[in-house]
């Protein structure tokens, strides 16, 4: 039997559309005020799991809710199966959108909303290529496993963790969270913290005081935005000369605002994934740049030395001793997501590393160690480390998802190595399958993301056809 698998695809393009649209309405962002019962995560996240499975079941598939952490959707018989790992939180929506990230969008073929791309437009695609399966009635050896995340861009995977401590771990699968054609090494993601303890700081007398520094929401995020107070009885006009002309000669937006003697500083950055931070502008390092050139307090001197002499133009890690790249993963990269300063409490730099699989943990620890204690700052002991993933090329199921790429496309299927982290890790013989094509433009945690729509159904017919291979 034959099979057109891009035909049932397009079949299903106009309710594919409709049901993401309302998958994107849910602001799926982790909201620690609403955590509650099956809401581990906060009730917006509960929601976008508790709308997915109830389409699933509404589909015919059997459903599973784990109190909140995952759930599963199952289509087929077997003691085998084979999953297909998602995620229905988002990242939060950041700022200066064309439109309400919330309030989804078809503007030129392209459906604009945070999490069109990551994850819940490749989720749909990957339930409704299930749902293609199921209506050819195609004969199957193995379940299928729909596996729906919600703390995946947290970092910390809690959910996912809860989950597999009650159900099994697939034998095989995929996760449609990155690229096609195949991607089959994920680099090394260790999320960790500068912290250093209240200390009270004189004021210097010729100089400033930092009283805050507040800048990104996620680790995984470049910051776009950064708000600094400072307070000092210092000429303020001089101060916004000279931040006004910083701000012209490098093209940035920004504010300076004196209230008797506070000065509150803000300016604009560009939002990127943490996995390619040279591509984004991170405001942090922007204000820090500047503010560098100042004389503050000594703690506050200590803090934006810190992150000038060791994060800024330090994307690959050089400047703190720990840079590496190898031919399977490529080079380490650096984050600082998260910076979070006060004079009258603790004071704290989120980092996101992706490093290589041939990297020494230990060594790059020791590194990080080594440099925060110059500071009199310490590596919190909360950091989260997941470690690098890499299949065989001869892997089953490269080779499955090779042929199938190959046959949708009639481009050769070349295996990827990527710094982002997916839920193919989770699985022992698991790997990241699309869902952007080669040379296609990635908007996951920027701005403005969308899916390409023609692209998404494409996408959705190669999954159709992955999901039988592997399952037959």
């Amino acid at each position: 039997m034959e099979i057109n698998w891009r035909k049932e695809a397009e079949r299903n393009q106009e309710d594919y559309l409709a049901n993401t649209i309302e998958f994107l309405k849910i602001p799926s962002v982790l909201d620690e005020a609403t955590i509650g019962e099956n809401a581990p995560f906060g009730r917006p996240i509960a929601d976008a799991l508790e709308y997915i499975l109830d389409f699933c079941s509404e589909l015919g598939f059997t459903v599973h809710n784990e109190e909140g952490y995952a759930g599963h959707a199952d289509y087929g018989d077997g003691e085998e199966f084979i999953g297909i790992l998602c995620h229905v939180d988002v990242v939060p929506a950041g700022n200066d959108w064309t439109s309400d990230p919330f309030q989804p969008e078809v503007r030129n073929g392209r459906l604009y909303a945070r999490g069109s791309n990551d994850d819940k437009g490749p989720t749909m695609a990957a339930v409704y290529a299930v749902k293609i399966v199921k209506e050819l009635g195609l004969p199957l050896k193995k379940k299928i496993r729909l596996i729906f995340g919600t703390d995946e861009e947290n970092g910390e995977w809690l959910g996912i963790e809860k989950y597999f401590d009650k159900h099994p771990v697939p034998q095989m699968g995929f996760a449609p969270d990155a690229y096609f054609p195949i991607v089959s090494t994920e680099k090394g993601i260790l999320s960790c913290h500068f912290n250093q303890a209240y200390q009270p700081s004189e004021q210097s007398p010729n100089g400033w005081q930092l009283q805050t520094f507040i800048s990104g929401d996620r680790v995984n995020m470049v910051p776009d935005h950064v708000k600094v107070t400072l307070v000092g009885e210092q000429d303020s006009e001089n101060l916004k000369v000279n931040y006004n002309s910083y701000l012209e000669e490098n093209g940035i937006k920004g504010a300076f605002e004196c209230d008797n003697d506070l000065i509150t500083l803000t300016l604009e950055g560009i939002s990127h994934h943490a996995m390619e931070p040279y591509n984004g502008l991170n405001a942090g390092l922007v204000m820090a740049s500047f503010l560098k050139k100042l004389e503050l307090d000594r703690r506050g001197e200590q803090f934006i030395s810190l992150i000038g002499n060791h994060f800024v133009d330090g994307f690959f890690g050089d400047k703190l001793g720990i840079a590496i790249e190898d031919e399977i993963s490529g080079k380490l990269t650096v984050n600082p997501g998260t910076f979070m300063y006060s004079s009258e409490d603790a004071a704290r730099i989120g980092l996101s590393i992706r490093y290589p699989v041939t990297t020494d943990f230990h060594h790059m620890m020791t590194c990080l160690q080594d440099v925060a204690e110059s500071f009199a700052y310490k590596i919190s002991s909360d950091f989260v480390n997941k470690p690098p993933h890499h299949i065989d090329k001869d892997h089953d199921l490269i080779k499955t998802l090779q042929k199938v790429y190959e046959e949708q496309t009639g481009e050769h299927a070349e295996l990827l190595a990527i710094s982002g982290g997916t839920y193919g890790r989770a699985m022992k013989s698991g790997l990241a399958f699309g869902p952007y094509f080669p040379g296609e433009e990635d908007t996951a945690h920027q701005k403005d993301e969308y899916i390409d729509l023609k692209n998404m159904n494409k996408a959705m017919a190669i999954y159709a056809q992955a999901v039988y291979e592997l399952a037959r």
